[in-house]
């Protein structure tokens, strides 16, 4: 949220991988806008990392049931007052408070500029990540064959 929470950049951070996506929201964060935003730039992603999304209680994804689908994501919410129930994303967000200090009106930042950031961050090494940047995570995980879903019955 920017200053006097008139402004927002929304998140999405790979859990594995830590790789980061950051959505432009000009001017609002209102749930349509949320909504748009994010299933602009889920249909980027593979649709092998496109299987859940985890988000907080805000009003901002009243539209989850549509994001849901359109593009098949189950999505879930953390407990209310529970952030490290999403610890990547709090941790993520606090590394943006580098680029976009507290009080920062973030409208004024371009999608390109969200991109340099974003670029930045996913070629920043990890200590998590063994010393890896997110970028070379996520080449690794789509390196990979993907895993079947094995089902189980008793």
């Amino acid at each position: 949220m920017g200053s006097n929470c008139r402004s927002a950049i929304a998140t999405l951070v790979e859990r594995q991988t830590r790789f980061t996506m950051l959505v432009h929201l000009p001017g609002d964060h209102s749930a349509i806008t949320v909504r748009d935003g994010l299933l602009a730039t889920i249909k980027t992603l593979p649709e092998r990392l496109a299987k859940t999304l985890t988000w907080d209680q805000g009003t901002e994804l009243a539209q989850h049931r549509q994001i849901t689908m359109a593009t098949k994501m189950a999505i879930y919410f953390c407990d209310p007052h529970s952030p490290w129930q999403r610890g990547s994303n709090e941790n993520t967000n606090g590394l943006l408070r580098q680029y976009f200090p507290k009080g920062t009106d973030l409208s004024v930042h371009s999608p390109e500029r969200l991109q340099e950031v974003a670029t930045e961050l996913n070629d920043r090494p990890r200590k998590t990540l063994g010393g890896i940047t997110p970028a070379q995570a996520m080449q690794r995980l789509l390196s990979e064959p993907e895993k079947p879903i094995v089902a189980t019955t008793g």
